[in-house]
C-alpha cells in the first residue's frame, strides 16, 4: 500500500531541502548503527516482589553473592543491558546431631530444636526434613609440608581409602589439593576414582606450611560457585593437618570467612599424635566449630581410617532446615546463626553464621 506524505504548501525549493535534511539524518544512524553492537532496549528492572523465583533459582543468602556466571560475557556489553535478579531470602542450613559419644542421632522433629537468626527467631520455617545421602562435594586437602614426612604414607592410604568408600561416581564429585609453601591442586573435580587416587599418590612432601592459604583458595576457587541445580549438596574440606602455618599471607578469620561465603564445612584430622594437645589443634577446632564440622585427634597414623569413617558417617547423615531470617537486610553482612537441641545431651553441628548478599 502506498503512503502519501502531506506537505503543507511551500516554495519547492524549501520541499527540496527539507527532503535533503530527512535523507542525510537517515543516512548517518545507518552508518552509526552499523558501527555498533544491537543492543536491547533497557528495561526498568521490576521490584523483586513482583518477580516470582523458580525453584531452580533458591539459593541461600550465603551462596547468592557468587553470580558471576548471570553476567553478560562480553564485559563491554554490561554497561548496554540490565540484569534483572530476585533476591530470595530463604536460608538453607544443614547440619548434623551428635550424642556425647560422637555418634549420629537420628529421627528428630523440628520442635526439638530451637533457632536464632543474627539474635532474632526466624520469620517463619519453609522446611524441616531428614537427609540422607545428599550429594557430596568434598575437597580432600593434604599437608604435604616437611614437618610430616614420617607419617605421610600413613596418610595417604588413609585418604584413599576414605574416597574409594565415600564417592558414589552417579552423583558425587571430588577434588585433591596438598599444600606446603602454595596450595597446589593433584586433581581437579571428578566422579573418578581412579583419577581421585593417582591424584593422591602423586603427593610427595616438602617445604613449609601454608594451611589457611589452601584453605582460602578450596573454598574460593573449587566450592564458592560449586552447585548442583534444584538439588542441594553437601560441601565440605577433608583437612588433614597438625593445624601449624608458617606461609600464609592470609590470616586464619579470612579463611574460616571464605569457608561460611561457600557454604562449606572442615572437617579436620589432626596429625599430632603427641599426648600433649598443640596450639594447631586449638586452630583446627576452632575452625571446624566455625564452619558447622569436626576435629578428630587419632592416636595414631593407624587410626586415621576410623576418623575417616566418623567423618563419612557425618556427612551421609543430617537435617535441613529452610527459613526466613527476620528484618532481613541485603547490606553483605555477616548474620550469625545459634542453633541448638532442646535436649541437651545432644550436640548440633551447625554453621556459625552466613553472608548475606551485597545489594
Amino acid at each position: 500500500m502506498d503512503m502519501q506524505i502531506l506537505l503543507p504548501a511551500a516554495p519547492r525549493r524549501r520541499v527540496r531541502d527539507f527532503l535533503g535534511l530527512v535523507f542525510a539524518v537517515s543516512l548517518s544512524a545507518t552508518v552509526l548503527n552499523a558501527q555498533q553492537p544491537a543492543t536491547p532496549p533497557a528495561q526498568t528492572p521490576a521490584p523483586a516482589q513482583s518477580q516470582p523465583a523458580a525453584p531452580a533459582q533458591q539459593t541461600s543468602p550465603a551462596q547468592q553473592p557468587a553470580t558471576a556466571s548471570q553476567q553478560p560475557a562480553n564485559p563491554n556489553d554490561q554497561q548496554d543491558q540490565y540484569t534483572i535478579r530476585t533476591n530470595v531470602n530463604e536460608v538453607n542450613l544443614i547440619f548434623t546431631v551428635t550424642d556425647r559419644h560422637g555418634r549420629y542421632v537420628p529421627n528428630l522433629g523440628q520442635s526439638d530444636f530451637a533457632l536464632l537468626d543474627d539474635g532474632r527467631t526466624p520469620e517463619k520455617v519453609t522446611s524441616f526434613h531428614q537427609q540422607i545421602n545428599l550429594p557430596l562435594r568434598v575437597g580432600l586437602v593434604i599437608d604435604a609440608s616437611t614437618s610430616i614426612r614420617t607419617r605421610f604414607q600413613f596418610e595417604q592410604q588413609s585418604a584413599i581409602e576414605f574416597l574409594l568408600q565415600m564417592i558414589k561416581p552417579a552423583s558425587d564429585r571430588a577434588f585433591v589439593m596438598d599444600f606446603a609453601e602454595v596450595p597446589h591442586i593433584s586433581q581437579d573435580w571428578t566422579n573418578n576414582l581412579d583419577a581421585l587416587e593417582s591424584g593422591v599418590n602423586k603427593l610427595k612432601p616438602a617445604g613449609g606450611t601454608a594451611l589457611f592459604d589452601s584453605i582460602y583458595v578450596a573454598c574460593r576457587d573449587k566450592l564458592l560457585d560449586t552447585a548442583r541445580g534444584q538439588e542441594p549438596v553437601r560441601k565440605a574440606i577433608v583437612l588433614i593437618s597438625d593445624g601449624d602455618d608458617n606461609q600464609s599471607r592470609v590470616h586464619e578469620d579470612e579463611a574460616v570467612k571464605m569457608c561460611q561465603r561457600a557454604d562449606t564445612i572442615i572437617y579436620a584430622i589432626s596429625t599430632n599424635w603427641t599426648p600433649s594437645r598443640s596450639k594447631g589443634d586449638e586452630v583446627l577446632r576452632r575452625m571446624t566449630d566455625a564452619t558447622g564440622g569436626q576435629a578428630f585427634w587419632p592416636p595414631s597414623a593407624e587410626e586415621m581410617a576410623n576418623s575417616f569413617h566418623d567423618i563419612q558417617q557425618s556427612l551421609r547423615s543430617q537435617y535441613a532446615l529452610t527459613y526466613v531470617p527476620a528484618d532481613f537486610k541485603t547490606n553483605g553482612a555477616f548474620r550469625p546463626i545459634y542453633l541448638y537441641c532442646n535436649d541437651r545431651r545432644y550436640q548440633v553441628l551447625a554453621r556459625k553464621g552466613y553472608f548475606a548478599p551485597k545489594p
